[in-house]
């Protein structure tokens, strides 16, 4: 009973505190807040002249590929996936074109509605997304279960987390974790490397594929996935050269597209973080929040932001053995942020560095787990598997 009653008056603090956080929240700075601006209007080819009808104000000044993040946001929020408002998507008479189908024209009206009441409210920082009320159902719910409301409270945690006091310093968890892969030294020695294994699908669908990941230092990376058992799948790639990023999705509207605006920030970072003597640069800002529990494991838990949030790295280290078990990345759209998750387990030793020998990857349209079976270190990397795919 006390508990209930315990439960009963957080409710009611949470409520006072939201109520209030409501009214201040545009007066709030990014770097101590939960919201951002959206990211700008593309410099160069914007997804209204790239790609047919897109209509909405504030898609349409996007780049290509933000746009797609942005859809991918739409569809995590409300638990959907492209052929609920794409006739056909994900078959051969896919038509992404058409507007026959109603929700796609109500989709337009909400990003709308979300641009307006953040205009209008919140001095246009992004205070309200898709997700705030839809919270993966279609239909959002009006009214609270009381079971829930005497239960657990939910453990959705907020992308920018708080300072927390106490904690030891952001230089102190990183300096811990390039000890515990082998030191600066070692890890500096690591010039270039190949990692070969299998990856499946989420829940076994989807088939096993081969899995490689080609890199070299500073920042170039390239992840491979084919499947021999099906040619006719072709072959996945995400790269980024140091300078330009790519992604090959056979299956996707577009088979090879170019990384532009955010979505670039976030590769880049990808392949920065394959050489983690980098990590404290690939920041301007940092700070450490609340201890949190990933995988049965305490972690310490250190994000990193860009000015203006145009790009988050939330980072979870193992309190034990210091060593990186999730990274998840952010970069914001108009109708919310694009997340990916990578989970890291397994570490093994390969010439005195340890290297995760398990990945999991997480996004807004699919997931799948690798697993390596063999790194070799300071090999030749080929200038193609860095680059643009040609498949």
């Amino acid at each position: 009973m006390m508990m209930q009653v315990r439960r009963k008056e957080l409710a009611m603090a949470a409520t006072v505190t939201a109520f209030v956080g409501l009214v201040s929240v545009s007066l709030v700075s990014p770097a101590q807040g939960q919201v951002v601006h959206p990211p700008p209007a593309a410099k160069g080819e914007t997804a209204g002249h790239y790609y047919k009808n897109v209509t909405t104000a504030t898609l349409k000044v996007l780049s290509p590929s933000d746009f797609l993040g942005a859809m991918g946001v739409m569809t995590a929020a409300l638990g959907y996936d492209c052929s609920n408002c794409h006739p056909g998507a994900g078959t051969d008479a896919m038509d992404w074109v058409t507007d026959s189908n109603r929700k796609k024209v109500v989709a337009r009206k909400m990003v709308d509605m979300v641009a307006a009441i953040n205009k209008q409210n919140f001095a246009g920082a992004q205070a309200v997304t898709c997700f705030t009320c839809h919270h993966g159902l279609d239909l959002p719910t009006t009214s609270i279960q009381l079971d829930k409301l005497y239960g657990e409270p939910p453990d959705e945690k907020r992308d920018i987390v708080p300072v927390q006091a106490g904690e030891p310093p952001v230089t102190q968890i990183l300096d811990e974790y390039v000890t515990a892969l082998g030191g600066a030294a070692k890890l500096a020695a690591v010039k270039s490397y190949v990692a070969t294994g299998v990856s499946v699908g989420y829940a076994g669908v989807g088939g096993n594929a081969n899995f490689q990941v080609f890199a070299e230092a500073p920042n170039k990376r390239g992840m491979w996935i084919n499947f021999p058992e099906h040619p006719d799948r072709g072959i996945g790639a995400w790269t980024f050269d140091g300078t330009n990023g790519y992604i090959s999705q056979p299956r996707a509207y577009m088979g090879v597209w170019n990384l532009d605006g955010s979505d670039l920030l976030g590769a880049k970072l990808d392949a920065v973080l394959g050489f983690p003597q980098g990590i404290k640069a690939s920041f301007p800002n940092w700070r450490v929040g609340p201890e949190d529990v990933i995988q049965g494991k305490e972690v310490y838990v250190v994000q990193g932001s860009t000015v203006g949030n145009t790009l988050i790295g939330t980072f979870y280290f193992d309190k034990q053995t210091h060593l990186l078990i999730r990274y998840v990345r952010q970069t914001p759209t108009p109708i919310g942020r694009v997340s990916i998750q990578q989970d890291f387990e397994d570490y093994k030793e390969v010439n005195g560095v340890k290297f995760p020998f398990k990945y999991s990857f997480l996004w807004l349209d699919g997931r799948f787990t690798a697993e390596i079976k063999e790194i070799k270190v300071n090999v030749p990397v080929d200038a193609a598997k860095l680059g643009k795919p040609q498949v």
